[in-house]
């Protein structure tokens, strides 16, 4: 049988896998989505180059087309994971005995360069059994799968469906509190402002939702955030976020008051296929200039290897929108994801700010942060900045932007223009030097 593939540049990349997903959800009601990744295969490339690595993924990717057939439809997520997609009503165990399949398979090894390999997977599978659920949320659900593989010892594939969680009595109370919030204008953005360290001139701002509750006053709206995430209600949430932000953005420009506003993304957002044209049509109808709105983003998202993740950050950097990490070194930053990575910005997580005086090794991730924006052209911006000696520091380390209690908490937004028309917080601090020293 002559080989499907004669090079891995014939293989659909992600863009266009993530498409063809799409038009399979279109047309077939029903499907599944098994994500292959190739373990070990950085063995390969460390023995050899990556023409042998290279060489083991065609010969991967040609054995794949002999088991499931030479229509399957097969794109290449990233440098060894491979996406398969199988159309119809599969069950659980249909989809494991194909799992199986593959790993009996590749028992038997694969060579290059005259030396054996044997290839092993862990494996990922989602499947549609519901014409209602997208297919952004099956790639999602497969993502999860891998992951959930990746992480267990003792069974490399793990099975998901679209099948919902029970709602319970307080997941209803809470779908109902979003709901009734929306509605009823319940919800409200504040802003903090990002501050000039040296000037002490505001320089931006990251709103923040609140939630002006009938009973309880403003809260933090946690419980409202944990309700979208579970009850598919997400994006109805961030795209009121998202459209609230640009509104204000409008209002500031309309003052003279040009600076950048950022807006909290959540994971979940990103696997909207239309974030990208909804930013672009807000740009458009507000009149904003795209270097104005900064998209801040987990650590752990902007991080992860997801294929739709990536191609959405593409198509929005793409337009000017600018993308900044949030939470620096919080999670467990891999630095050669960052490397590949373009950002505007890398805000170090408070934790490392909090502690600056007493902590040598915070100042010394500190100091290493800025190297790296530095070295990749991004603004590094402190958070929890809460004192002058803080500040100070910060200040010593060329870190010239931050944001804190210092300065400001979250304001309402009339507040929040109150704080720009000052012009900086210059006599605010000459007043809480003064307080400290008596």
């Amino acid at each position: 049988m002559a080989h499907k593939h004669q090079s891995l540049s014939t293989l659909p990349n992600r863009h266009l896998f993530i498409d063809m997903i799409e038009v399979v959800g279109s047309s077939h009601p029903y499907f599944s989505l098994m994500l292959v990744d190739v373990m070990r295969f950085s063995d390969v490339s460390s023995a050899f180059d990556y023409k042998a690595g290279d060489d083991i993924l065609l010969q991967i990717v040609n054995r794949i087309h002999i088991i499931f057939g030479e229509d399957l439809i097969l794109g290449r997520i990233s440098g060894d994971i491979f996406g398969l997609v199988f159309e119809g009503r599969l069950t659980e165990s249909e989809m494991q005995a194909k799992f199986q399949c593959l790993v009996e398979h590749f028992k038997t090894p694969l060579y290059t360069n005259d030396t054996a390999f044997i290839a092993d997977f862990n494996v990922g599978i989602a499947s549609r059994t519901r014409r209602s659920v997208t297919a952004t949320k099956i790639i999602s659900l497969a993502e999860a799968a891998l992951k959930q593989a990746k992480n267990n010892q003792h069974q490399n594939c793990s099975f998901v469906n679209d099948n919902e969680n029970s709602v319970t009595g307080r997941g209803l109370a809470l779908k109902a509190d979003l709901t009734r919030a929306m509605k009823n204008d319940e919800l409200e953005l504040y802003f903090q402002p990002k501050v000039n360290l040296v000037t002490t001139e505001i320089i931006g701002a990251e709103c923040l939702l609140r939630w002006n509750h009938p009973l309880d006053g403003v809260l933090f709206p946690g419980t409202l955030i944990e309700a979208a995430e579970s009850y598919n209600m997400m994006n109805e949430l961030g795209h009121w976020t998202i459209l609230h932000a640009f509104k204000r953005v409008r209002c500031l420009n309309k003052k003279g008051i040009n600076i950048t506003v950022s807006i909290n993304l959540s994971p979940s957002q990103l696997y909207d296929s239309g974030l990208p044209r909804l930013l672009s049509d807000l740009l458009q109808e507000y009149e904003i200039q795209a270097n104005m709105i900064e998209l801040e983003l987990t650590e752990d998202v902007v991080l992860s290897n997801s294929l739709m993740v990536k191609r959405q950050l593409d198509e929005i950097r793409a337009m000017g929108v600018k993308i900044s990490m949030d939470d620096f070194g919080k999670g467990y930053s891999n630095l050669s994801f960052i490397r590949d990575l373009h950002l505007s910005a890398i805000k170090i997580d408070k934790t490392f700010v909090m502690d600056l005086e007493e902590n040598p090794v915070n100042k010394a991730i500190v100091k290493a942060t800025k190297l790296i924006c530095d070295a990749k052209n991004a603004e590094v911006v402190a958070e929890g900045i809460e004192t002058v000696q803080q500040l100070n520091i910060l200040k010593d380390i060329n870190i010239l932007s931050g944001q804190g209690f210092l300065f400001s908490p979250a304001v309402k937004f009339d507040s929040f223009v109150a704080l720009c028309e000052t012009g900086n917080f210059k006599q605010l601090l000459a007043d809480k030097v003064r307080s400290a020293a008596s």
